[in-house]
C-alpha cells in the first residue's frame, strides 16, 4: 500500500503555507510530518485536525494507492 499526500502540500502551496505551519499552527510534531513527506501513514487524529485547519476533507489531502 503506498499512500501520497500530494494534495496536501499542493493546498500548503495554494495557500502560501509550508510544513511548519503544520508543526507551529496545528501542533504536528515534527516527526509525524517527516512520516509524510515519507509516504507513511498518520492516524486519522492528525488527518482531521489538517483538515480542520485547511478547511478541507481528507481526499482532498490523502490518497491510498
Amino acid at each position: 500500500m503506498t499512500v501520497s499526500y500530494s494534495g496536501l502540500w499542493e493546498l500548503l502551496k495554494v495557500n502560501g503555507l509550508r510544513k511548519q505551519n503544520l508543526v507551529d499552527d496545528v501542533g504536528i510534531s515534527p516527526v509525524t510530518v517527516s512520516k509524510m513527506g515519507k509516504g507513511r501513514l498518520v492516524t486519522d487524529k492528525v488527518i482531521d485536525r489538517i483538515c480542520e485547519y485547511l478547511d478541507c476533507k481528507p481526499k482532498d489531502i490523502i490518497e491510498i494507492e
